[in-house]
């Protein structure tokens, strides 16, 4: 099984394992996946999040690698799309993104609420959900890539939210475009760096 990754999703052998940070909340899931946070751990240890069906829903801990049953990547997610036939504007707009990222060559996926729906079906997902994507880029892109990812909002019927991960951190795609120092978040906490892959 491979190392976890920040927006990975864990099915833990035994829900019990999840070590909620403060009181577990009322709507906890037992079979419900984690989700994957950057933070530094001892070893052993991932930090993970859990979420309910509302915004508001989120409560950070931590769980034994030992106790990880699965890992679903953004990946992973990015191929059952094609198969689905959800009415959700992000879902229609992951479907007609997905061959135009796949021919980018890059490992994306999608995150957030169309991810987390993809892997366990519940209704977390409204009309006005945006589309949640995560495209890892260990290294600095061609310009023709960025390029491209720039574009893919163009004429979607959601709006679209890209997060960049080079593997050292992770930013949102928009304030790169934008120019300037974007807010790089990493296991150490989030700085303002001018550049995220150089960063590292």
């Amino acid at each position: 099984m491979q190392a976890p990754r920040p927006h990975d999703l864990l099915f833990a052998r035994d829900p019990g394992a999840f070590a909620c940070a403060g009181a577990r909340p009322d709507w906890f899931d037992a079979g419900a996946p984690l989700v994957v946070r950057r933070e530094a751990t001892p070893p052993g240890m991932v930090a993970v999040g859990a979420r309910g069906l509302h915004r508001n829903e989120r409560c950070p801990g931590y769980l034994p690698v030992a106790a990880i049953a699965a890992i679903l990547t953004p990946r992973m997610l990015a191929q059952q799309a094609h198969a689905t036939h959800a009415d959700f504007p992000c879902i229609a707009a992951l479907r007609t993104l997905a061959p135009r990222l796949d021919a980018l060559d890059v490992d994306w996926g999608p995150a957030g609420g169309a991810g987390y729906w993809l892997a366990c079906g519940l209704p977390v997902l409204r009309a006005t959900s945006d589309l949640d994507l995560l495209v890892r880029l260990p290294r600095r892109p061609a310009a023709a890539t960025l390029a491209a990812l720039a574009k893919l909002q163009d004429g979607q019927p959601c709006r679209i939210d890209i997060q960049v991960d080079t593997g050292a951190g992770g930013f949102a795609f928009a304030e790169y475009v934008r120019g300037g120092r974007v807010l790089l978040k990493t296991d150490a906490g989030a700085r303002l760096v001018a550049d995220p892959w150089e960063a590292a």
